[in-house]
């Protein structure tokens, strides 16, 4: 039996049972793991991890653990620059697109709405997700820590929150968003840039009270969805405005 030492920082403590959070503890193992394995052995998903330091030195996720190795394990740093290390990825997606499992439709609709690339429908497996992440090159969003565990997946987030409103804040403060938020861009039924169109086009399509309250009106070219300011919209302009104020 050989004897490691592992500490996990920040969120990756999340993964992690009370005992073993936030200090480092001792791990036994046998024949020669790589440090991929003995991560994910500990329930950490590989795609919430972006350092792995072994005795000091950076090493990828193929190094093979040694007797007496102290490891440390740090998240993703999409904010900060890590460049003069070994990296577990190229770079974090800068574009930032995601791809949602079917647990998270209401964050999806308030990802459109604050104007985030989302691609979700509520059939999607967990097959297709990872082949759109992939080949989208989108980070996968899930509640299922089990996908994040999938060895082709390269870029994924467990959401710790349970409510959306939560969670859209979790998602803007983790991945550096505040900037980039363009709110009511995108359809919230499919995700495509809505269009301004000239009110007469859609005069049929529209309740009769909406006609003489609102000039403006927006259109998705792709399902036909018409958006209007009505008062859904000034509540959810009050929200967004709010999330821009906070020291996210």
């Amino acid at each position: 039996m050989k004897t490691a030492h592992i500490r996990f920082y920040e969120e990756l403590n999340d993964f992690l049972p009370p005992p073993k959070r936030k200090q480092r503890y001792e791990l036994n193992f046998t024949g020669s793991p790589s440090i991929k394995d003995i991560i994910e052995s500990q329930g950490v998903p590989h795609t919430e991890v972006d350092l792995i330091l072994v005795n000091g030195t950076s090493v990828h996720f193929n190094y093979k653990l040694k007797n007496e190795d102290d490891i440390s394990v740090y998240p993703l740093f999409e904010s900060f620059d890590i460049s003069t290390v070994q990296r577990l990825r190229a770079k974090p997606l800068r574009i930032p697109k995601f791809v949602l499992d079917v647990h998270l439709r209401a964050l999806a609709k308030y990802m459109r709405m604050f104007g985030f690339d989302t691609n979700y429908q509520n059939d999607f497996s967990d097959e297709q997700i990872i082949e759109i992440s992939i080949s989208e090159k989108r980070t996968v969003l899930t509640r299922d820590v089990g996908i994040l565990k999938r060895n082709q997946l390269t870029h994924g987030y467990w959401v710790r929150n349970v409510k959306p409103i939560k969670q859209i804040e979790e998602i803007i403060k983790r991945f550096d968003l505040k900037n980039e938020i363009n709110e009511f861009s995108r359809c919230i039924r499919c995700n495509t840039i809505i269009v301004p169109i000239e009110k007469e086009k859609v005069m049929s399509k529209i309740p009769p009270k909406v006609k003489s309250l609102h000039p403006q009106f927006f259109y998705c070219n792709v399902c036909s969805k018409i958006y209007w300011k009505g008062s859904h919209y000034d509540k959810m302009k009050s929200l967004i405005e709010k999330m821009k104020l906070y020291n996210l």
